[in-house]
């Protein structure tokens, strides 16, 4: 049975509220809907190739090489947080996009709060599926709460001491003209 909450879970893709069409089935064994499904990993490895599913990623999934290939077919990955405090997810979502050059959507799901979105962005998550608590104008506030980030990461790749540096260079140069 697709999981009940996913129409009620506030939803966010690429920085803006959206409609999620994609049904998310958190058990093996029941019944494919018709739509669209995110299913558990073995269950989409045992149907590769059938269009309209997705994987979904338990937060203690080895990433080899490998099952990186597998994934690079998949529409979207899913990545789930079975509690707020496993960071597991964060380095998955790093690892396919930097390592391994996944282009697709890696979504966060489970339980996903206002307060993890930023940093989820910032590791190569596109989409959130927040926890049903959680408020969607807050989130959205949530994405844009700092203006600048110290360190690298999927989304800026130049640490901030760098870019002020690069930057210094760019304006000072002219003067020397």
């Amino acid at each position: 049975m697709p999981d009940q909450n996913t129409s009620a879970r506030p939803f966010i893709r690429r920085g803006k509220p959206a409609e999620d069409h994609w049904a998310l089935i958190r058990d093996d064994e029941a019944a494919l809907p018709d739509s669209p499904a995110i299913v558990p990993l073995a269950r989409w490895q045992a149907l590769e190739g059938s269009l309209e599913l997705a994987p979904w990623l338990p937060s203690d999934t080895e990433l080899t090489p490998e099952l990186a290939e597998e994934l690079a077919a998949a529409p979207l990955i899913a990545v789930d947080f079975p509690r707020f405090t496993d960071g597991r997810g964060y380095s998955l979502a790093r690892l396919l996009r930097e390592r391994y050059a996944y282009e697709g959507e890696i979504r966060a799901i489970g339980d996903v709060l206002v307060d993890q979105v930023f940093f989820l962005s910032r590791c190569g998550f596109d989409a959130l599926s927040l926890r049903e608590d959680q408020w969607l104008e807050d989130a959205l506030h949530a994405l844009n709460a700092f203006s600048r980030a110290y360190q690298p990461a999927v989304d800026v790749d130049e640490p901030l001491f760098r870019r002020r540096m690069r930057e210094a260079v760019e304006h000072a140069e002219p003067a020397l003209a």
